[in-house]
């Protein structure tokens, strides 16, 4: 057992989840906003006072001094209630942005790609440690989604020709709105420069009244609502010019997100990379439902790169202009509104944010799926159960219960081919960030695919019992009607069938009355007149079996690099100085992200640079290898306490410390990252051990009482760094 005096505490699963990320309550943040206005009210009086003495004759000095100080002592209580308020907005995680990118830069998390060469905005290189967490994500995807839902895979290319995007509608109307400088041309996102211009407004604008920060609330919590007219008249308004040069803006326009390029070498093929991957899935449904045994409903996935052309890509991770994607194409009957399922997640709690609720200013609300269910909120009863999966999923992924919300959008921000849609959002320092889409597509897809590509996409549902339907046939002699109509008998014939049942009937009552009718053919040109000896319209029944019909389908996006980022931000927290430690008087970074998804599960530590420890080193790495445990082996020569700070900096959850027991007793001490606390186990067990842990069959908890030899070796001084709920 190592006594290493690291200074941890033995803080409990629920004070560590408190020192992650730091947020409030809309009722504090509230309460904090009434001190800061009434404290300005006190202000302004102050000033009239001011004002009014230094009118009077003689002016009376010394009560102005003492005014003065009055309001000097003001300015500081409203500075600093001001840096509260700030620090107690919801609507944000309050860590420390600079030292957490900072993190993620030297530890080779993410940087710019191309960075010798300068960069360019809106591509990022992933290092070691966040691809082996994407990688752990997307592992942890496939198993919560497609293996439990029996998925179908599928991985299609991401060069697309223009056929599809155009039948797709994304052509036309795949746009966001922008604005330039009217002097450098400079490009900006209209919305974004609103939502910037507001979030500075707030922070900054000690002045404004209590309605004007209200109105600026409501614009923040809306503007995913504005149109191009709607938002020149915010920027309008409050007088936003450009950030950088301070110029005025143009009017907003639309500007199409794809990229596009030429297919071949003449450049005659016009094609684009693929903002989605869900076209893919689209554009095969047709053999996937045949390799499905022509079973509905059932559920597509595909993971992959796609590509935006953002117009001014900022926020790192969270707009970029290329990005992985993981998506569900759930395909259903849209005349059946079950799922076999539903009934196991109808309990499950989850924060909703609806349309209504975002309109009139209020906050979100946690409902069960079956309650929001019952209030209509949500469309179907698969939009239902994979809203309760995508709360489940993030569950397991390590999100703080308090930063996840699933916000509906609202009439103007839904996509073209979108019936409903709700996101799951994230709490960030950057606000509430869209991770995943959970829209339901209706039949758009399949219905303008089928007719671009004249292509049949439909399902066949076979009826219970047969459905018995009446209807006028269209009858014909047909050795008498060739004789007369010729070669028009096709043309006419198609046309009476295209005649309404009602319609038919009108003929078949003139047939009867005079004997003949006449029919105006549109594509002949022409009027034919039929006689009773040629044709007849004949009540008729028919029994139907079952029916074609186009699958709706509901569809989960789940944005990988943003969901990388988010929970990375949620799991970061700072061990406290240490002030009795000369060899380290700094703050220590720790991610505490489950062992599902952090890069590597242990951290092979040998207590000294020593070649009696390699034998060991060597046998436990081939032991984590056959057991497929991902692990790093760290052989510096600093000592066990900073070894232990460069696992926990990049999220690794358990450290196995080989020392001169392991020589002697044959043991091994393993160390949780987040308590710090330690257990000696038999080398024999350490695989089993670590499994449990890993897999979540036992807790830390659970395996401690299995392996009572412990030392406490974290400072009882020191605890964590408590931000509180």
């Amino acid at each position: 057992m190592i006594n290493n005096n690291e200074h941890c505490s033995t803080s409990s699963a629920k004070d560590i989840n408190k020192s992650r990320g730091k947020t409030a309550t809309h009722e504090q943040y509230e309460a904090i906003s009434k001190r800061l206005h009434e404290k300005k009210e006190i202000f302004g009086k102050l000033k009239d006072e001011i004002v009014e003495l230094k009118k009077q004759e003689p002016v009376d000095k010394e009560l102005v001094k003492q005014k003065a100080k009055e309001i000097d002592d003001i300015k500081k209580e409203i500075n600093q209630l001001t840096k509260e308020w700030n620090r107690a907005n919801p609507d944000k995680l309050h860590i420390d942005a600079l030292d957490f990118n900072e993190l993620l830069t030297r530890r080779f998390f993410v940087v710019p790609s191309f960075e010798i060469y300068g960069g360019v905005a809106g591509l990022y290189d992933y290092g070691p440690p966040a691809c082996a967490i994407k990688a752990n994500i997307l592992d942890l995807w496939r198993r919560h989604f497609v293996l439990e839902e029996n998925m179908l895979e599928v991985d299609c290319t991401s060069l697309t020709p223009e056929a599809v995007f155009i039948a797709s509608g994304h052509v036309q109307r795949f746009a966001d709105w922008m604005v330039k400088d009217v002097v450098t041309n400079e490009c900006f996102r209209a919305d974004k420069l609103v939502g910037e211009f507001i979030d500075k407004e707030l922070e900054e604008n000690k002045d404004l009244t209590k309605d004007q920060q209200d109105q600026l609330l409501l614009v923040q919590k809306t503007i995913d609502d504005y149109d191009g007219k709607g938002l020149h008249g915010l920027i309008q308004k409050y007088n936003i010019r450009s950030p950088t040069t301070g110029n005025e803006l143009s009017e907003p326009y639309p500007f199409n997100l794809m990229f596009v390029t030429q297919i071949g070498p003449t450049g005659k093929l016009k094609g684009y990379m693929r903002p989605e991957t869900a076209q893919g899935i689209f554009v095969n449904f047709k053999r996937l439902l045949e390799y499905n045994g022509k079973q509905m409903p059932f559920a597509a996935a595909q993971i992959g790169q796609a590509f935006r052309n953002e117009i001014s890509p900022r926020s790192g991770l969270l707009r970029v202009r290329e990005f992985t994607l993981a998506e569900i194409e759930h395909f259903i009957n849209p005349n059946i509104d079950e799922h076999q399922k539903f009934d196991l997640v109808k309990d499950v709690k989850v924060p909703f944010f609806s349309r209504e609720y975002q309109t009139q200013g209020k906050t979100q609300i946690e409902l069960t799926i079956g309650e929001a269910f019952e209030r209509g909120w949500l469309s179907n009863k698969t939009h239902a159960y994979y809203v309760a999966r995508v709360r489940l999923f993030f569950e397991a992924c390590g999100a703080l219960p308090q930063g996840i919300r699933f916000r509906q959008h609202l009439e103007n921000e839904m996509a073209h081919y979108a019936k409903d849609c709700w996101d799951c959002e994230l709490l960030t320092s950057y606000g509430w960030i869209e991770v995943v889409g959970i829209a339901n597509r209706s039949c758009y897809d399949l219905e303008h695919h089928a007719e671009s590509s004249k292509t049949e996409l439909v399902a066949y549902e076979q009826f219970d019992n047969p459905i018995i339907e009446d209807f006028i046939a269209v009858e014909p002699v047909k050795t008498k009607i060739g004789k007369i109509l010729k070669k028009d008998t096709e043309v006419v014939l198609n046309h009476l069938n295209t005649l309404t049942d009602e319609q038919k009937l009108n003929l078949q009552k003139q047939l009867d009355e005079t004997g003949k009718i006449v029919v105006n053919v549109p594509l002949l040109n022409k009027d034919v007149e039929l006689t009773s000896d040629l044709i007849s319209f004949p009540k008729k029944q028919n029994k139907i079996l079952g029916r074609n019909y186009t699958p709706a389908v509901i569809e989960p996006s789940f944005g990988i690099g943003r969901i990388i980022y988010c929970l990375l931000e949620h799991s970061y927290w700072v061990r406290p100085k240490q002030e009795n430690d000369d060899e380290e008087k700094m703050q220590r970074a720790v991610l505490s992200l489950p062992p599902i998804i952090a890069p590597y599960k242990v951290v092979v530590l040998p207590k000294q640079s020593s070649s009696q420890y390699d034998p060991i080193v060597k046998k436990v790495s081939q032991l984590m290898a056959r057991n497929g445990i991902s692990y790093r082996v760290d052989n510096g020569t600093q000592g066990i306490g900073k070894k232990y700070a460069r696992a926990d900096d990049i999220g690794i959850p358990f450290a196995i410390t080989i020392d001169e027991n392991t020589l002697s007793e044959d043991t091994i001490t393993i160390r949780e990252r987040d308590s710090c606390e330690q257990i000696v186990v038999p080398s024999s067990q350490l695989a089993q051990v670590l499994n449990d842990l890993i897999d979540s069959h036992k807790t830390w908890e659970e395996i401690k009482q299995e392996f009572r030899e412990q030392k406490q070796t974290a400072s009882e001084k020191v605890g964590k760094k408590q931000l509180g709920k």
